[in-house]
């Protein structure tokens, strides 16, 4: 691999950004939706407030000027990579808290006796138990509306079950394991439209498509700093200026009051560091840059098993960075552990020593034998042309030891 004009240890492929070190000794890793790598600019953004910088932001002293600041610059840049203003950014240390957050907060904080909410069947797991606790615990009524084939909502569908007892919905951006992009603009409309609030889990969206929060026209967005090249323990929840939300930690105010306790400004720093990068990187192309060797990647896949390769999820409305598939006559996660020299996730969980197809396969109507052999290989900012094709020959070659 050829080096750039700037230095030896920079790679054209991928836009002239040094190789990672965690990357450097390990298989092809294309599981960038399960977790991504820190990136070396964002731990050197954050490690003064590990070492120098350890004042409390909420004191009076010289000691918390610094730290006090940086919060407020990373909150103005997380708000800026999703158009909005940095007072409606609410720092947390997970996308499940915040999920949490805008579920259990607008519920509670509704006044309704008996909540309705509704959501879908392939959401994340922090969305759906989070409905399933409310159910159990606060006497909410829940509604889970059913995908398509494609992974997507019906309009239609939500349209048909908001009732004037609806305070929520909560449908994802993008899926994790499809990354199938869900028509959130329209649900959006149509939810507000029946007076109830609109909440958005973004985790696997922000940072690697373009995210405008007033364009969508939700009222709470979760952002998750690991999917997105921060430390894992750094998240945010966006809630609209007006919003009225039941806080999940009490205490010191903190967090306009929604979430108490010191804040964990080496963190906030971090995801506000890794926002400031991924805005600049979607302005200069980084999706297309990585859905063209996603591209690359199916059609060698294609190539190297003739007739075999079926895609799961949307052909076009999905991310930049992931392609789920079958291959007929192998199944999943024997072929990764066959092929070796590749880290992904196959298409299927495992309990107990028993492997079942994973709930957004089989929500989405696929059979149980495709469900059985699909792959999800999720690229990112580190992925080069090389690693695809050698991805396709570690995956050919275990098939063939099948």
């Amino acid at each position: 691999m050829s080096a750039a004009p700037g230095g030896p240890d920079v790679l054209p492929a991928t836009g002239g950004i040094p190789p990672h070190p965690g990357l450097a000794r390990g298989p092809v890793y294309l599981d960038y939706n399960a977790t991504t790598p820190v990136d070396p600019r964002v731990a050197e953004a954050m490690l003064p407030h590990l070492t120098d910088f350890f004042g409390n932001p909420s004191s009076s002293h010289p000691f918390s000027e610094a730290p006090r600041q940086a919060l407020a610059e990373a909150r103005t840049q997380v708000a800026g990579l999703l158009g909005a203003r940095p007072g409606e950014i609410v720092l947390t240390a997970s996308g499940s808290e915040a999920d949490l957050l805008a579920l259990r907060g607008a519920v509670l904080a509704s006044g309704c006796s008996r909540p309705h909410m509704i959501t879908q069947a392939t959401e994340h797991p922090a969305v759906l138990e989070t409905c399933r606790a409310l159910e159990r615990l606060h006497g909410a009524r829940v509604t889970v509306l059913p995908v398509d084939r494609h992974g997507l909502v019906d309009p239609a569908a939500l349209a048909g079950a908001l009732t004037e007892d609806t305070v929520l919905v909560s449908v994802m951006a993008a899926n994790n394991e499809t990354g199938a992009l869900q028509p959130i603009t329209e649900l959006a409309a149509l939810a507000h439209e029946h007076g109830a609030l609109f909440h958005c889990d973004a985790a696997q969206a922000v940072g690697k498509i373009p995210i405008d929060v007033e364009a969508l026209g939700v009222d709470l967005l979760t952002v998750v700093g690991h999917k997105m090249y921060a430390p894992k323990g750094a998240a945010a929840l966006y809630v609209r200026d007006g919003v009225r939300i039941e806080p999940v930690v009490y205490g010191g105010g903190q967090e306009h009051g929604l979430r108490a306790g010191t804040e964990n400004v080496a963190l906030a720093v971090a995801l506000g560091a890794a926002a400031r990068i991924a805005t600049e990187e979607l302005t200069a192309g980084a999706p297309a840059r990585v859905a063209a060797l996603r591209d690359d990647l199916h059609a060698r896949l294609v190539a190297a098993f003739p007739g075999r390769v079926h895609l799961n999820g949307p052909e076009r409305e999905r991310l930049p960075n992931t392609l789920n598939v079958g291959i007929d006559g192998v199944l999943g996660y024997e072929l990764l552990a066959a092929a070796g020299g590749i880290a992904a996730s196959p298409g299927s969980a495992c309990h107990s020593g028993a492997h079942t197809p994973s709930p957004v396969l089989t929500a989405m109507g696929l059979e149980p034998a495709r469900g059985l052999g699909a792959l999800r290989l999720s690229l990112g900012r580190w992925t080069t042309s090389a690693e695809i094709e050698a991805a396709v020959t570690a995956l050919t070659e275990g098939a063939a030891a099948l």
